[in-house]
Order: C-alpha cells, then structure tokens, then sequence
C-alpha cells in the first residue's frame, strides 16, 4: 500500500527528526532535485546531502507543521535549531518547503528561508555585514558544494 503524498512528507520530517539520513534520501525519486539557499542538487545528491548533513548535527532539533499535499504538490513549514559546524554558532532557521511529486516519492523541493537572517546567526559579524550579498551567498553556495562532493568522494553512498 503506497503513502498519500501528506503522509510521504510526515515521514519525510519525522526521519530528520531522528537525524537519519537514509531514511529522508528515501523519500526522494531518483530524478528529484533539490534547491535552497545553500545548494542545488539532483539525483542521488540530494540524499547525499541529507546524510552528511545529518551526519554532522550532533544537536539538530527540527519541529514540522502545515503539512499540505495533493495528487501533485505539497508544503510545510518547519524551523532548525542547531549549532553551525563552521563556527560552532547557534541558529535557528526558519524554512518553507514546497514539494512536487511523481510515482509516489519527491521529485522536486525548494526551501526558501531568509539568508540573512541565517547569515547573522551562523556567521556573526560577516552575515550581518555582508549576509544580504550575492556575494557572501555564492561563497556559502560553493563551500556547500566542495562539503558535498568531499563527502560523496569520501565513500558516502549516493
């Protein structure tokens, strides 16, 4: 028996609850694409991210709501508390996720969360200086990246 689309993302947060990141990259369709401010992945990349994210949080605290689906697209809000691996400062990240579907999974997720506002708590000086930038968000963008594809080299299952 397949999961409703509201179900399938239910199960999607409560596995980042749990911090497990296999059972998120699950979740996905193997054709899925994933966009925030930090990255824009496809494929197995997306549940690569999940897992080293998840694999690196020692102290995420993640808490859902508003969780909307039909046959073709869904949302939810949900906000992270946790400590930002680079600086060791405190955030908490308040974010909207919107879905597409296809043969049950995730086929498309943008998250959007204010930039700045993250900046500032995970950077400090620098995000409150410079966190509104292009600039500043491109560099976030790229040591995303180069995390990513460090850990995906280091073995990580795709």
């Amino acid at each position: 028996m397949s999961l409703s689309h509201t179900e399938l993302v239910s199960r999607y947060f409560s596995a980042f609850q749990r911090c497990d990141g296999a059972a998120m990259g699950a979740c996905y369709h193997p054709n899925a694409t994933f966009r925030d401010p930090a990255f824009e992945l496809s494929g197995a990349e997306v549940g690569a991210m999940w897992r080293m994210l998840c694999s690196r949080s020692s102290d995420l605290r993640i808490e859902f709501s508003n969780v909307k689906a039909d046959a073709m697209s869904g949302s939810a809000d949900w906000n992270a508390w946790y400590a930002f691996s680079r600086t060791g400062r405190r955030v908490h990240n308040v974010v909207h996720s919107q879905f597409r579907f296809a043969d049950g999974l995730i086929i498309e997720q943008i998250d959007t969360f204010d930039f700045w506002r993250w900046s500032r708590q995970a950077l400090g000086p620098v995000g409150f200086a410079m966190g509104w930038s292009d600039m500043l968000q491109g560099k976030v963008r790229a040591t995303a990246r180069q995390s990513l594809d460090t850990f995906i080299a280091a073995g990580a299952p795709r």
